[in-house]
């Protein structure tokens, strides 16, 4: 059976993340982009797989928080250096990913009935 839709972001950015650490790794020997990329695109992935299971709401909670820290931490970098790449496109994303994911955690928040 194939993943929710609302997944596929999650396990495309996930992706994406982690393979950019492995990249900043080999292209510059950089082991903190290899641990942040794995850390960071584990977390997304996890939350893609949370997400196509039971745990709509936990999910996209988890995704909010991974994305939302990512975004801020490679804003940061960006405001520092001024180079959109990689900085500026994965705080980008990583933004979108937080509105999107929180969006939908609220979506699926159970009820307080």
């Amino acid at each position: 059976m194939a993943p929710p839709g609302s997944a596929h972001m999650n396990f495309s950015l996930g992706g994406l993340v982690a393979l950019g650490g492995a990249v900043g790794y080999f292209k510059k020997g950089s082991t903190p982009s290899l641990l942040a990329g794995l850390t960071f695109g584990g977390l997304l992935i996890g939350s893609g797989v949370m997400i196509s299971g039971d745990s709509q709401f936990e999910g996209h909670a988890l995704a909010t928080g991974t994305s939302s820290v990512m975004s801020l931490g490679m804003g940061l970098r960006f405001l520092k250096t001024g180079k959109f790449m990689p900085a500026g496109l994965v705080a980008a994303l990583g933004a979108g990913a937080a509105a999107y994911n929180l969006n939908k955690a609220l979506e699926w928040a159970p009820s307080r009935d």
